[in-house]
């Protein structure tokens, strides 16, 4: 069995924002199963589904941002999920837009919703970072919690895509190939 934990903030407000784009992929991957709505569980919007023939635990924690950890390790201690087995997707302000990359264990980097995962269930999960850019002028917290300009949209779109390509893979447990897939991915 495996979690997947997109983070982000629940709300109307954040919908869009660069600090949602691990929602907006779960979002995507699991529309692309025809599934339309999630349930809540767990302090989490959750689904459970089967693909490839395993079992896969999928949430968007409503803790919010700072709290995430709570979520991802009340859903892993419930179905007793290894670390191993543990996808946070999370964005990144130390990668451009277009760039994604595979991570094995790590510190937060700054970030506080993995700070939260690290300090609730440690840092051996697999990561996959999803590039929003730093910015230049104004204060990180608030560049984050801004909707993604609109000329940003068609790469976000295609960013989102690539995401769900990777999950795809590492859900087959070919984690080498998602690392090269995304590898590739600059926009």
């Amino acid at each position: 069995m495996k979690l997947l934990a997109g983070l982000g903030n629940p709300g109307e407000k954040y919908k869009l924002t660069r600090h949602n784009v691990g929602f907006m992929v779960l979002d995507r991957f699991i529309s692309k199963l025809s599934i339309q709505d999630w349930d809540k569980n767990l302090d989490s919007c959750f689904k459970k589904i089967i693909s490839n023939e395993k079992r896969i635990i999928l949430i968007k924690p409503l803790t919010y941002m700072n709290l995430s950890g709570n979520a991802v390790q009340k859903a892993r201690n419930f179905y007793n999920i290894d670390n191993n087995n543990i996808i946070i997707i999370h964005d990144d302000i130390d990668l451009e837009l277009g760039k994604i990359k595979l991570k094995n264990g790590g510190g937060d980097s700054g970030h506080n919703g993995l700070k939260s995962v690290i300090k609730n269930i440690g840092n051996e999960f697999i990561r996959i970072r999803i590039g929003v850019g730093r910015p230049e002028k104004i204060d990180v917290s608030a560049y984050v919690l801004n909707n993604f300009f609109k000329k940003e949209i068609s790469l976000l779109e295609e960013v989102i895509q690539k995401s769900c390509e990777g999950i795809k893979l590492l859900i087959e447990d070919k984690n080498e190939h998602c690392k090269k897939l995304f590898s590739e991915s600059t926009f």
